[in-house]
């Protein structure tokens, strides 16, 4: 288990991700809501986030309908954000890029 993030580190490790994150006011979650052409491109987001929650162990809350995918990264055992949160975050970057 990681430890919870203060909200000075959790505001420190946005910078190490894509610019469309976004952080919650309690520096609880971190959040991004991607644009999809079409519901099926919508879909495979999902499923992508999903796979990688399943190779890392970490699972994101996913919602998506026509022409988005949000993704929201919490560490529910820590009761905010951990070192994991911002990991998965940018293998999820990485893999979309």
């Amino acid at each position: 288990m990681s430890p919870r993030l203060d909200t000075d580190e959790a505001t420190r490790q946005m910078s190490t991700l894509h610019a469309d994150w976004t952080i919650d006011a309690e520096a609880t979650s971190i959040t991004r809501r991607f644009a999809c052409d079409t519901f099926a491109a919508a879909v495979q987001l999902a499923n992508v986030a999903a796979w990688l929650g399943e190779k890392h162990n970490h699972h994101p809350d996913v919602t998506f309908g026509w022409g988005y995918c949000t993704v929201r990264y919490t560490s529910h055992d820590v009761g905010g954000l951990s070192g994991r949160d911002f990991r998965s975050a940018a293998a999820l970057d990485a893999l979309v890029a």
